[in-house]
């Protein structure tokens, strides 16, 4: 029942509920969208190692084309740099997620992360992914 001189107001506002669910489901998305946005960049990160991998392998085969009698062991990064592409001067190195830098074992076909003591960096956990590693 309307009084006279009594305010109307109108049915349409938002109750603190509704409000309380908006920024609920703005927060979560935000959260998705960071989560998202860190593996991305992991994911990156991988993929650029795994083209450097594959660089100094294939580098690595050139460098056994034209000395056919050299063992894959034998191989130093000194042999390879010279077949590495855009003339570079010294060995690639790689970042790991952590932000550590690793190098690569050219004596090993095909060539590896050196995680330090002849261990190999491959967080991915598979060999044969292209990501840390060559692939197969």
């Amino acid at each position: 029942m309307k009084l006279p001189g009594q305010p109307t107001f109108p049915n349409r506002a938002f109750t603190l509920l509704e409000m309380t669910i908006v920024i609920l489901v703005l927060l979560s998305l935000v959260g998705t969208g960071v989560f998202s946005s860190k593996k991305i960049g992991e994911w990156r990160k991988a993929r650029e190692a795994g083209e450097v991998l594959r660089s100094v392998h294939t580098a690595q085969r050139m460098f056994l084309a034209d000395n056919p009698t050299t063992l894959v062991a034998d191989i130093t990064a000194a042999n390879i740099i010279p077949y590495l592409p855009n003339n570079v001067s010294a060995m690639p190195t790689i970042e790991s997620l952590d932000g550590a830098t690793y190098s690569i074992l050219v004596n090993q076909s095909p060539p590896v992360i050196n995680a330090g003591s002849g261990v190999v960096y491959d967080p991915s956990g598979s060999n044969n992914d292209s990501l840390w590693d060559v692939g197969k």
